[in-house]
């Protein structure tokens, strides 16, 4: 059995107030997994140390066998969305996506924009719409989030939130896109307020609350 993620005995303060209280999980490859709790209830805190953004003060969190902060800094071959998601605002959404592929992709330009208009249309927009990012709507820019995290074909998806801003459509689009690329191999860890969003996305669910994470047994 494979393992994307296995966080042990993971704790995190700040200053003195504790956000993660010895969190232990193993997350399988594949799979589609679910976390949900109150706004402040240590979710957000969890995923930046899975990915590396924030460091444990106990405990310990390996991504496909790697261990953050030891064998590498940043989670590999990760896809994410935390947060606002970041954009060069007065570039198209298609020039910020050919930048950041540019970065790690060795391949050719116009095989790099080949992929960043696939991407682009997999998630809804318009590869030719020139528009800067500052005018795209809400929507649009939770859109191109979803791009960029998605844009490098990564095995594990971190997803914070990703239906905001989205309408009704949207949120059925992106559903659908994340369905299929769980279909692919992906595995994917999200965090969401939308009851929907769990029960049509994920086969187990944990609930984080006060900094504790439980595995639901209704999943």
């Amino acid at each position: 059995m494979e393992y994307a993620i296995k966080v042990e005995n993971l704790s995190k303060k700040f200053g003195k107030e504790p956000v993660l209280r010895h969190v232990q999980a193993d997350f399988e490859a594949g799979r589609i997994y679910g976390i949900v709790g109150r706004n402040g209830s240590g979710k957000t805190v969890l995923m930046k140390c899975i990915l590396g953004f924030l460091r444990p003060t106990e405990g310990s969190v390996s991504v496909f066998g790697k261990r953050i902060g030891q064998d590498c800094d940043f989670a590999p071959e990760t896809g994410m969305i935390i947060e606002t998601p970041g954009f060069l605002l007065d570039e198209s959404g298609k020039n910020n996506l050919a930048w950041l592929l540019a970065l790690s992709d060795r391949n050719t330009r116009r095989s790099r924009a080949e992929r960043v208009s696939a991407v682009m249309r997999l998630v809804g927009l318009n590869p030719s719409n020139r528009k800067p990012v500052r005018h795209y709507s809400l929507g649009m820019r939770q859109r191109l989030g979803i791009a960029q995290a998605i844009l490098e074909q990564p095995r594990l998806l971190v997803l914070d939130e990703p239906m905001n801003g989205l309408d009704n459509q949207g949120v059925s689009e992106m559903r659908q896109l994340f369905l299929s690329l769980w279909d692919e191999g992906t595995t994917i860890l999200l965090a969401s307020h939308n009851p929907l969003d769990i029960t049509s996305l994920c086969d187990t669910v944990y609930e984080m609350d006060s900094g504790h994470l439980t595995r639901q047994p209704n999943f």
